[in-house]
């Protein structure tokens, strides 16, 4: 699907603050009813009563992306109370930060299942549905940390995301021609709260973010809408991102050894 979201429903996790969350009220003004689902289910009630406030529908719950029933629940909830569901977004991230050594596998198993597994746990409770349809609209959440690394101390994050990516792009090859839009949001540094869930381990140090500037999350909220109407595959939220792969691209070692030596 592409094209006006008004009339349509969306499904959203991680809904309950920063992207997650503008993207809600976005799409709640843009004409969408809106199911924002969150681990905090008091956040994700407040913005689902945010929305409602304004003039707009939406409803609030709790949604633990590590649990199968707990998306089967969501997909019902958005059934019964809105009809159908048009838009899936993917937004759950969380971070560990230490140095490769010093992050356990547990730590890495648990960023796998919720960054990446959640959304294969999405795709199984959503995707068949649309398929079926031939409509809808599907928006998964990377990173920057993704595309190009800036820093060794979130391996598991850097990993996770760089799947994200993977995974979103071979999903269009089959979303895509079946009708169903596939977006692939790569958030540079934006002003959100998933400093609440990072676990350090050992000695960080200084940890260095990407040459960005920080957004405000309002705006990435309306890149997100604007590539759902336009059937937008690739959104990273910094224009600058596109000039840093493309020297990437053209020079990967002289890419890797600048990045090592602004470490240093």
């Amino acid at each position: 699907m592409s094209g006006p979201v008004d009339g349509r429903v969306a499904v959203i996790t991680g809904g309950g603050s920063g992207i997650g969350r503008a993207t809600a009220l976005a799409l709640a003004r843009a004409g969408a009813a809106v199911v924002v689902s969150d681990l905090d289910a008091q956040r994700a009630t407040e913005v689902g009563a945010e929305i409602v406030a304004a003039g707009g529908r939406s409803i609030g719950t709790r949604c633990d992306v590590r649990l199968d029933d707990d998306f089967e629940a969501l997909r019902t909830l958005a059934l019964e109370t809105f009809g159908t569901v048009d838009i899936v977004m993917n937004n759950v991230g969380v971070l560990a930060l230490g140095s490769p050594s010093a992050i356990p596998v547990s730590a890495w198993e648990s960023i796998l299942d919720i960054n990446v597994l959640s959304i294969v746990r999405s795709n199984a409770v959503f995707l068949d549905d649309m398929v079926q349809r031939g409509s809808g609209h599907i928006v998964n959440t990377a990173s920057t940390a993704g595309l190009f690394a800036y820093g060794y101390e979130r391996l598991p994050y850097s990993a996770s995301k760089g799947a994200v990516v993977a995974l979103t792009e071979a999903l269009a090859l089959y979303a895509k021609p079946r009708g169903v839009g596939v977006t692939c949001l790569c958030p540079g540094p934006v002003a959100t709260n998933i400093v609440e869930q990072v676990q350090v381990f050992g000695e960080i140090g200084v940890v260095r973010g990407p040459p960005l500037p920080t957004l405000d999350p309002a705006v990435v909220g309306d890149q997100v809408v604007s590539a759902i109407q336009k059937g937008t595959f690739f959104v990273p939220t910094h224009v600058e991102i596109h000039e840093i792969l493309v020297h990437r691209a053209e020079d990967p070692e002289g890419f890797l050894d600048e990045q090592i030596s602004l470490l240093s």
